[in-house]
């Protein structure tokens, strides 16, 4: 059994310790004595290779996050990240005083994977190809926990078995270093792995066909076929988020954009059920041709002991109404409540717990499960809704069965975020539930379907409009290709 590290000093050598097995420690030192005699730069092929991976890790990591490399070599593979707060560990004390070298802004410890430590956290941590030479990799998913904080994402890459045969040939012409045997991996090893050390995978896809130049022909195929031709890509990229994540007592903010839906409003207030530890509810009105801003104001003096606010929104659409409620929302966790009320405001709780007790971040609902009122949904769109789950689910990698039902909770240090990098994608959605998916995607949220039981309207009409709108989604579904699979 391999005991915890707690007081190993962060620069010690990965020699024998009586903290690990002395079968490790023999593997280590073996490994470490290899690096130090290797070469500190790579071949060209090499380095066009680790600027592939930068390319996909660019993609994946925000600029200004913090970043662990656990084996980082001498460095090159960080050199063409853009981050600036970067730390680098590495078992040979060559590779990283070339790592120091080239990179100064950075830190670099001496240091084995199975005994990492740290006395701070980060936003992001990656072992990238580390996993093909890990002496013990459930061990070193496990150390990395204590690196980590409730956001940190664990980012690692690791060869497919099928590219052994092409790897072999590449190392007879020298077009690669010698280096340790590899392990063994499949996705489904990581993927144990992982799960045994509490970690928890978000997505998982195969990159790059074309590790060195090819006329071009290199970028139209690691840009446009790999994400299609998936196994026969070289390198399996995985996203994961540990599930050691305690339960929080949050404030909550409800959001109820409402427009021509004057009867649903006292309703809204009636059904809603207390949640979390202070809840506060925003009404936000959108040019009604009924009475629903009298009525929206006549439900806040009515009742004083509620907190409940009444907006204006300056713009059009609900993607616009929700995104200037968010912004003066107080509560931790942001809600939006349609207020047509066909999702039950009764359910809201089941969101609550969701985020709350840290198995999701984003908590979306799901009409499509439990049988609905012959009148609750069109058949025409009941189709449409079931064909974007199924586009959404492979463009974001992580499986959404209903993309366009209103209700979708998420933590609105989330949203700030979300908000920050919606220039990405563009501000065209006028629904505002794709902003946030395509937001929750690219900051590698953990989401979750909340199934409920969707019912009938009380009062008013839908606000959509099938067709129009049909070829919008059309439109978002091409840009999401472009922007999280096509990279």
């Amino acid at each position: 059994m391999v005991r915890d590290v707690q007081d190993r000093p962060k620069n010690s050598p990965p020699g024998p310790s009586p903290l690990i097995p002395a079968t490790i420690a023999e593997y280590l030192q073996k490994t470490e004595k290899f690096y130090d005699a290797a070469p500190v730069d790579t071949t060209w092929a090499g380095r066009c290779y680790r600027k592939l991976l930068a390319h996909y890790y660019r993609f994946l990591i925000p600029p200004d996050a913090s970043v662990l490399e656990i084996g980082c070599g001498s460095g090159e593979f960080l050199a063409f990240l853009p981050n600036r707060d970067v730390t680098g560990t590495d078992l040979s004390g060559r590779q990283i005083e070339r790592a120091r070298t080239r990179l100064p802004h950075g830190v670099f410890v001496r240091q084995a994977a199975e005994v990492l430590q740290f006395d701070r956290t980060f936003d992001f941590v990656i072992l990238s190809d580390t996993p093909n030479f890990a002496a013990d990799l459930q061990v070193v998913f496990e150390r990395i926990h204590s690196v980590a904080h409730p956001r940190t994402r664990l980012l690692l890459n690791f060869h497919s078995n099928l590219w052994r045969p092409v790897l072999a040939i590449a190392k007879l012409l020298g077009l690669q270093h010698s280096h340790p045997a590899l392990n063994w991996l499949t996705l489904h090893d990581v993927t144990n792995l992982l799960q045994l050390a509490d970690w928890e995978v978000l997505r998982s896809e195969a990159r790059i066909l074309m590790p060195i130049p090819l006329i071009g022909l290199d970028r139209l195929m690691n840009r446009f076929l790999a994400p299609v031709f998936q196994v026969f890509c070289l390198s399996v990229f995985v996203v994961a988020r540990s599930k050691r994540v305690s339960r929080g007592d949050y404030t909550v903010s409800v959001i109820v954009p409402a427009r021509n839906e004057a009867g649903n409003i006292q309703a809204a207030v009636d059904r809603l059920p207390a949640i979390g530890r202070e809840m506060e509810i925003i009404f936000i009105e959108g040019h009604s041709r009924d009475n629903t801003w009298d009525e929206i104001q006549r439900v806040v003096r009515d009742n004083p002991s509620l907190r409940i606010r009444a907006m204006r929104q300056s713009g059009k659409g609900k993607g616009n109404a929700v995104r200037e409620a968010f912004e003066v929302a107080t509560g931790d966790i942001l809600m939006i409540l349609d207020a047509d009320l066909t999702m039950p405001p009764e359910e809201l709780p089941k969101y609550y717990e969701a985020v709350a007790s840290g198995k999701a971040d984003f908590a979306n609902g799901v009409r499509l499960v439990y049988p609905m009122n012959e009148e609750a949904m069109q058949f025409l769109n009941l189709c449409a809704n079931k064909t974007f789950s199924l586009i959404f689910s492979w463009l974001l990698g992580q499986p959404l069965k209903d993309t366009l039902c209103g209700t979708k909770v998420l933590f609105k240090s989330d949203y700030l975020k979300i908000a920050m990098n919606r220039s990405y994608f563009g501000d065209f959605d006028p629904f505002g539930d794709f902003d946030l998916l395509f937001g929750a995607g690219r900051l590698h949220l953990k989401m979750a379907d909340i199934p409920v039981r969707y019912g009938e309207r009380a009062y008013g009409s839908t606000n959509i409009q099938r067709w129009r709108h049909g070829f919008l989604l059309a439109r978002m579904v091409m840009v999401a290709a472009r922007k999280l699979k096509f990279v």
